[in-house]
């Protein structure tokens, strides 16, 4: 399946909604191969795939959404570097889940032993694998319903742990498998107990 993945460079974006692009061709998906390309070639767009293998375009993240995200990414890496059990990753990073949608969190966390069982050439595409631990930091442009439907794909494809971070609504969506969803309302901190041993975040600047 060919695509001219330049002519999306043209589609405008509506606002405060992301784009979903299907294939040309019903009941085909784009190819992994397609996909790296569209990314390689617009580096400035947010890009997901979707288990269905159709492209999500999203917003850019306003100012004072990248301002949360690099605080939330900054005090992470601070127990990441300590901790040392695992590998962290910031929002650019892609990783295809065992249904075979590719997923950027926001923050993400893998052990190192599952990081390392990879082969070099995995870890150096979308790695086939899904994160121990992941954050999605609702932004402005995002449907919270779209965002808890991304939480959900995550632990169904092997997470154990998830936080949904709304400062939107003030509140923090915490995930575990084969468990409901708790929410808390205006939290101050979080404790990443007992998997990631030790870390707590500090909310302020994030949340508030």
């Amino acid at each position: 399946m060919n695509v001219d993945v330049a002519s999306f460079a043209t589609v405008p974006l509506p606002d405060f909604e992301a784009l979903i692009v299907s294939p040309a061709a019903p009941r085909e998906r784009f190819t992994d191969d397609e996909f790296a390309e569209f990314c390689a070639e617009h580096p400035e767009l947010r890009v997901e795939m979707n288990s269905e293998g159709e492209m999500i375009i999203m917003p850019p993240v306003i100012s004072e959404g990248g301002k949360r995200n690099f605080l939330l990414s900054g005090r992470f890496f601070e127990w990441v570097e300590t901790d040392g059990t695992g590998v962290g990753f910031d929002s650019s990073t892609g990783f295809t889940l065992p249904n075979g949608a590719k997923r950027s969190p926001d923050v993400s966390w893998i052990r190192r032993e599952r990081w390392e069982a990879l082969t070099e050439a995995e870890r150096n595409e979308f790695a086939p694998i899904c994160p121990d631990f992941v954050v999605e930091l609702r932004s402005k442009s995002d449907r919270l319903s779209t965002v808890r439907e991304k939480m959900t794909e995550y632990i169904d494809n092997g997470a154990q742990f998830g936080w949904l971070l709304d400062p939107l609504e003030q509140k923090v969506h915490i995930y575990y498998p084969d468990a409901p969803v708790k929410i808390l309302d205006h939290p101050t901190e979080l404790s990443g107990e007992p998997l990631l041993p030790g870390f707590r975040l500090n909310l302020e600047g994030i949340l508030s």
